[in-house]
């Protein structure tokens, strides 16, 4: 009998150079929650900040319960919240929330060599709790283990997304409900900047990812005076198309060089 591409393989040389290729799918996910642990030091807070604002501004408690549960996407859910509590037009709302969504379209086609194989439902599922966190975890884990099973990365994948996305839901609840009861000098705020800072500082190890985050700080910065955030909209594209730029330089050099380096043999 053939075994199943889903399961771990049996112990061979690759496996012992890759004790993860030897994993259970149980041990994939133990593995994958334990990686996924440390972003709850950040998640935590953004979660009850964000139950705190959305009440501020008006939401009751099931609205507010369900952009985290539905919409599951913390960046934009306090884009859309802060402009509705701005009055701002619904068509500016849903605009702002789906460009800064526009990322998971990328994480989307990143992932589909990871998980691409798994099954149609696996995969709605997987869309369903991918965030920052989830695609981050995933990413560091194909970078360290490119050959295990898709049952391997799924399990891992299922791993890390338990950890985030319910705790997630959670303790917005706890913003939402107990938001009264946290003093108002704790600066639960730093959360948003810190979770982001801790996925992408890791994962900068290109010049057309520095470029691309650079481009998108400095402009997010200085476009940071225009209303309703709208400045987001011009930065982040921005950013893609000079880490695009900068990528198909970099192609394009070593294209050249291999080009010098044949014709000097």
């Amino acid at each position: 009998m053939h075994a199943s591409p889903r399961t771990a393989a049996a112990p061979t040389g690759d496996a012992a150079a890759d004790p993860a290729r030897a994993e259970t799918p149980r041990q994939a996910f133990r593995r994958g929650m334990v990686q996924a642990a440390p972003f709850l030091l950040v998640l935590i807070p953004f979660g009850l900040l964000f139950g705190v604002v959305a009440q501020a501004a008006g939401l009751r408690i099931a609205e507010t319960m369900g952009f985290s549960i539905l919409v599951l996407a913390g960046a934009s859910q306090f884009t859309a919240v802060e402009l509705m509590s701005h009055d701002a037009p619904v068509l500016l709302v849903i605009a702002s929330a789906l460009a800064i969504n526009l990322r998971m379209a990328m994480y989307s086609a990143s992932l589909v060599p990871i998980i691409g194989a798994a099954r149609p439902w696996e995969r709605a599922l997987a869309a369903f709790v991918l965030t920052d966190q989830t695609y981050a975890t995933a990413i560091q884990n194909h970078e360290r283990h490119p050959r295990l099973a898709i049952g391997q990365r799924l399990a891992h994948f299922w791993g890390a997304s338990l950890v985030i996305c319910p705790p997630w839901m959670v303790f917005t609840y706890v913003g939402a409900t107990a938001g009264n009861f946290v003093p108002a000098d704790w600066p639960l705020d730093f959360a948003v900047p810190i979770t982001f800072l801790s996925m992408i500082a890791p994962m900068l190890r290109t010049w057309a990812q520095v470029a691309a985050a650079a481009v998108a700080v400095a402009l997010a910065l200085a476009l940071a005076g225009m209303p309703n955030g709208t400045g987001l909209l011009i930065a982040g594209p921005a950013g893609m198309a000079a880490g695009a730029a900068v990528e198909a330089w970099g192609e394009r050099r070593a294209a050249r060089a291999a080009l010098v380096a044949q014709a000097r043999r």
